[in-house]
């Protein structure tokens, strides 16, 4: 467009030039004669011209330099921005094979305590078997496939365990806990499920009665805690703003062997520290003894929250809880709405949420079958409340690996009781 209005220019001022010099030349030829008047009326056109094509040239100039600062201008701005984006690549980079290292790490530390936990699940298994009479050479089953837990079980039951880990038959199940009164979903409680070949569940009331005696309970629950916590990582990929409340028995808490390296893989996942809150039994809690007591604040240390569940006494010391790393304390809802008394609370029941408050820690009832329970609890300002009546715990299908609300009826299964 400009190419176009700088050559109608060119053209006009060329077209009066020539009128110019022609008006010039005709009264020049009154007193020169015509061949003078013609001469100099060239002459002057000329001149004009060359005067016009002096202005264009300088314009010329002027807009080839303001381009040449334009283009100057764009190429620094072009090389400050390549080498803002090689230093973003380069960091870029660096974070990826962090990342990468750190990922290998767990990886590493990971199949370090699974490889030892297998070693020493496969030795008591060898050391157990060999003390188990040889009479029986089945399990019977009931209607749940719960096992006999019977003298002449024990070996296949034992063998049944040591597969479905082996085999990875391993289930993790979830059950919502809500806050009160909204019921909105907070946290989910992890909980594992073995299965034999036929597809059989194993609960945990059925095969502790052969491991714990035979000092395999550490054993099978940190194997199944590590399953929790591979899923876990995963499902919580989807959904940050969930919880997951992970169960470590007392067994494991005072195994000297595993523990240690049991804090290693969490120290390499702290990344989750918002994500799993461990939970541990009020009796585990209570004989942890000075070694167990460091284990639990080294988890805190970390950033892990910890639960006290299966409270039988209220008559706890809630500073040292406090200053151990516990942040949330589960207390059946029968124990609230009947029973602080005989548990040995010093408040009642409406104010046991205060006492709670003042020592940093949270009140999840467990165990709500009803609505009237509830009304109970939102009198008492209860915090959070788990149970049948906001959800059964389901299986979470792996292959998914979604939040219990979102999975489709196929992904879950029904959730049933110990026989």
């Amino acid at each position: 467009m400009n190419d176009r209005i700088s050559s109608l220019t060119k053209a006009l001022l060329t077209l009066c030039a020539f009128f110019v010099c022609a008006t010039l030349g005709a009264g020049l030829a009154l007193f020169t004669g015509w061949p003078v008047a013609i001469l100099s009326g060239m002459v002057g056109f000329v001149f004009v011209q060359q005067v016009v094509a002096s202005f264009a040239r300088r314009r010329d100039k002027r807009a080839i330099a303001k381009e040449m600062t334009h283009l100057r201008k764009s190429h620094l701005e072009f090389e400050t921005t390549l080498h803002d984006t090689r230093a973003r690549l380069g960091e870029l980079g660096g974070l990826i094979e962090q990342r990468a290292s750190t990922q290998e790490k767990k990886i590493v530390a990971e199949l370090q305590v699974l490889e030892t936990l297998m070693h020493d699940f496969t030795g008591k298994i060898s050391r157990t078997a060999a003390q188990v009479p040889h009479e029986a050479t089945r399990v019977q089953r009931g209607p749940a496939g719960a096992y006999l837990n019977t003298l002449n079980d024990k070996g296949v039951l034992l063998e049944t365990i040591r597969s479905s880990l082996e085999e990875n038959r391993v289930d993790l199940y979830l059950q919502p806990m809500v806050s009160l009164p909204q019921r909105k979903l907070r946290y989910y409680e992890a909980l594992s499920r073995l299965r034999d070949r036929d597809g059989q569940i194993i609960m945990p009331a059925q095969y502790m009665q052969v491991a714990a005696p035979a000092g395999l309970m550490s054993v099978v629950d940190n194997l199944l805690l590590f399953r929790c916590v591979q899923i876990v990582r995963r499902l919580t990929q989807k959904n940050r703003d969930i919880g997951i409340f992970c169960n470590i028995s007392g067994d494991t808490l005072a195994d000297k062997e595993f523990f240690p390296q049991f804090l290693d893989y969490m120290r390499l996942n702290r990344d989750l520290t918002g994500q799993i809150i461990f939970e541990f039994s009020q009796e585990a809690v209570l004989k942890a003894g000075v070694e167990g007591e460091r284990n639990l604040t080294s988890l805190a240390t970390m950033g892990f929250a910890l639960s006290m569940d299966h409270v039988e006494s209220l008559a706890l010391d809630f500073l040292r809880l406090k200053a151990i790393g516990f942040r949330h304390l589960k207390v059946r809802a029968s124990m609230l709405t009947r029973g602080m008394s005989g548990a040995g609370s010093a408040v009642a029941a409406e104010d046991f949420k205060k006492l709670l408050t003042r020592h940093g820690l949270n009140l999840i009832a467990e165990r709500v079958e009803d609505e009237r329970t509830v009304v109970q609890l939102l009198e008492y300002a209860v915090d959070y409340a788990q149970g049948y009546l906001f959800g059964e715990p389901r299986a979470v299908r792996e292959d998914s690996l979604k939040p219990v609300s979102a999975l489709e009826p196929a992904a879950v299964l029904p959730f049933k009781r110990a026989g």
